[in-house]
């Protein structure tokens, strides 16, 4: 399947695609809302409930938006590689865990966006100099070398 055809059935089968699905799909974090839908071999994760990915979305663009300085961004409104989206997902929802939840096993994204909802009312309101702490001190895991021959 061509990237363009894959794109238009992702669209029509995965109407509210989750905001925070590489972190999902890297298993780093998981969400109650998030539903899994197979799609020519790939894996899109959808979110269930319309009022829940508006929020997950304005959590998303202020940790984007607050970790441009750690990242050395100048502007945060361009394409960023993954390892860049990842850093911000994964070491964001690692930074809300710290503050919010620190007992939790892994970041639970609707719990984190409620529990941020409950403590500081506006998301714009929360420390995100201690948040961005986990984005930058996030790293991916390496990847396995073959075995040495």
């Amino acid at each position: 399947m061509d990237e363009i055809a894959f794109r238009n059935v992702r669209g029509e089968i995965n109407r509210l695609p989750c905001v925070f699905e590489r972190a999902l799909l890297a298993k780093h974090a998981l969400c109650d809302l998030a539903v899994s839908h197979q799609i020519a071999e790939r894996e899109s994760i959808a979110c269930t409930e319309a009022g829940a990915h508006a929020a997950c979305a304005q959590m998303s663009e202020l940790l984007r938006e607050k970790s441009a300085f750690a990242l050395g961004l100048a502007a945060t409104g361009r394409i960023l590689p993954h390892a860049m989206v990842m850093k911000i997902q994964c070491g964001g929802l690692d930074g809300l865990k710290a503050l919010l939840d620190p007992d939790a096993s892994a970041p639970d994204v609707r719990r984190l966006v409620s529990l941020a909802a409950e403590r500081y009312g506006e998301p714009a309101a929360l420390p995100f100099s201690e948040i961005v702490q986990g984005v930058a001190a996030w790293k991916a895991r390496r990847r396995h070398q073959g075995a040495p021959q």
